[in-house]
């Protein structure tokens, strides 16, 4: 149960970092929010895999995917956020 933690928050802080580096532009969010981002976009690749090969290895539905899915999922997710937190700061 442990090892299952700590790799979740190694991808996560791997996925997450890479799509910082991705994504141009500053973001402002510390490593928690980082790996918070990964681990998100770990289970976001994982549902897009899921539903472009409508296979998944376990069977269920949301699932935590590879490196590759985590790091696209998470740069999905970043771009998303970076497209709302701005469009709000610019309004105020």
């Amino acid at each position: 149960m442990l090892g299952l933690i700590i790799s979740l928050i190694v991808i996560g802080l791997i996925a997450g970092a890479v799509a910082r580096l991705v994504i141009p532009g500053k973001q402002n969010i510390g490593i928690l929010m980082t790996i918070v981002l990964g681990i998100v976009g770990s289970f976001v690749g994982g549902f897009l895999g899921y539903l472009i090969f409508n296979h998944d290895a376990s069977g269920g539905f949301f699932q935590p995917a590879g490196i590759i899915g985590s790091i696209i999922g998470a740069i999905i997710v970043l771009f998303i956020y970076t497209r709302f937190a701005g469009r709000g700061a610019r309004t105020r």
